[in-house]
């Protein structure tokens, strides 16, 4: 009797060894596997929020004289207040950023005063890193 209680207690002490043993093994490999894997970047969620970022516009005047001031003003949705805007036209099917700059105030409002000198329709639109207002037309004198 005493041979087959030692002979239970060594096969139950065996198997607790075996389970804990096969145990640690799979924890290890799921935490090297886990430290291997890389972590997920924030640009899908960023990409999103630039999504939802938008700009309204509007000028303050649909005709002007060469070389008078025009005042652009509007709305920003999804941007932080500080956000520089910057002032494009069209030239061709190209747009290009103009000296006008300013940036998002409290209220998520902003103000852009700028000289426009090149004679005939400019198609004009306000941007803030990949976000784009409509474009607006100012028809210079």
């Amino acid at each position: 009797m005493k041979a087959t209680l030692r002979s239970r207690c060594a096969r139950t002490f065996a198997a607790g060894a075996l389970s804990a043993a096969l145990l640690t093994s799979g924890a290890v490999g799921t935490f090297a596997h886990a430290a291997a894997s890389p972590k997920p970047k924030p640009s899908p969620s960023t990409s999103a929020s630039k999504s939802a970022a938008s700009i309204t516009v509007k000028a303050s005047s649909a005709s002007v004289k060469a070389g008078d001031k025009v005042t652009f003003t509007g709305r920003t949705k999804g941007m932080p207040i500080g956000s520089k805007l910057v002032l494009q036209h069209k030239k061709g099917s190209k747009w290009t950023t103009l000296q006008a700059s300013t940036t998002v105030k409290q209220g998520s409002s902003y103000s852009l005063d700028a000289k426009l000198n090149d004679k005939g329709k400019q198609e004009l639109r306000i941007k803030y890193d990949e976000v784009t207002s409509p474009s607006v037309t100012v028809t210079v004198k």
